[in-house]
């Protein structure tokens, strides 16, 4: 399951118009690259809960994706259980993951540790930098949890392994959900696991993990996949090391283009445009003649005016959604 119905309020003012999983890196949602993972790995049945913006998302994904609108949104732990026939079908373990989740996980390996562990559930944990971001997991020895920290500050933190918001469960954690519609992990269900000593374990990471839950994240984890440091398909043709660009774009009359550089599929370059790395600028968008970009993310559509300076920025428009194409053209 795919968990693509939050506000992703930190994103603002990109989501005031787009929901957070369409919210595109490099050349295609965040959520898109999630599917590419799962796809990687054999994963064929797939179900995202909808409620912001639910429309482009279905338009996107066709009939790739199984879905179910929240007309209320029912938490992080009761929109997995709104779909509990669809998860538990088969009696299998079920995987949930964010669906802003930017990461190349390797899905098989978590299966094994949730099967060799034996508990109801496994949580991915990552290591942070710093823990005042993040709900922090506790374990022993074993990998059992046995606590939580939410958003410690670094003198007080007891761990430092983020709770990366993927997770692989048994039917039977359902047993454990509280008896409301609206139901959360981290205040409702994990601590009822502790309270009554249920097994349940964590799976370290030693790939590449990234929330791209703010406007900083999400210009790290796009310049992060730019560099290669995930392992993500990146489309286009390469012309040289770090300079990528799209079909139906050029560099005809571009004045620099310093890498990383990675240019999307029909770009319009104006003469004596000055691009320096790490910069993405995203399909069908359009640089004036003069303008001058560095360290930016241009999203998919937008148009920047002629002379124009851009150094820093995220640079996006009010139809991001309309300019993304659909996963069936690609």
């Amino acid at each position: 399951m795919v968990l693509a119905a939050g506000l992703g309020t930190r994103l603002r003012p990109l989501t005031y118009d787009i929901a957070k999983p369409m919210v595109p890196v490099l050349d295609r949602p965040v959520m898109a690259h999630i599917v590419d993972v799962l796809d990687r790995h054999g994963v064929r049945d797939v179900i995202a809960n909808l409620h912001h913006f639910p429309e482009p998302i279905r338009d996107y994904f066709g009939e790739r994706l199984t879905f179910r609108v929240e007309v209320e949104l029912l938490g992080t732990a009761g929109g997995v259980r709104n779909c509990a026939d669809f998860l538990s079908e088969g009696g299998e373990p079920f995987l949930v993951i964010s669906g802003d989740a930017l990461t190349d996980i390797d899905v098989g390996r978590f299966l094994e540790r949730h099967r060799a562990a034996g508990g109801v559930a496994t949580l991915a944990v990552k290591r942070v930098a710093d823990t005042q971001e993040y709900g922090v997991v506790l374990h022993d020895d074993d990998g059992r949890i046995t606590g939580f920290q939410e958003k410690p500050e670094p003198a007080e933190a007891l761990s430092d392994l983020g709770n990366c918001g993927i997770y692989m469960f048994e039917r039977a954690i359902f047993d454990y959900f509280p008896d409301a519609p609206f139901a959360d992990w981290a205040r409702d269900v994990f601590p009822t696991l502790l309270e009554h000593d249920v097994p349940f374990f964590v799976h370290e990471l030693d790939k590449y993990w990234n929330d791209v839950g703010s406007l900083q994240e999400l210009r790290e984890g796009t310049f992060d996949v730019l560099r290669g440091a995930v392992d993500l398909e990146v489309a286009g043709e390469q012309l040289e090391d770090g300079l990528t660009v799209g079909e139906g774009s050029t560099l005809d009359g571009v004045a620099m283009a310093e890498p990383p550089v990675w240019i999307g599929r029909d770009v319009r370059l104006g003469a004596d445009v000055r691009l320096q790395g790490p910069l993405v600028i995203g399909d069908n968008a359009q640089i004036g003649a003069g303008a001058a970009l560095r360290d930016c993310v241009v999203l998919p559509g937008t148009r920047v005016e002629p002379d124009t300076i851009l150094i820093g920025a995220i640079a996006g428009n009010t139809d991001i959604a309309g300019s993304l194409r659909p996963r069936a053209a690609r």
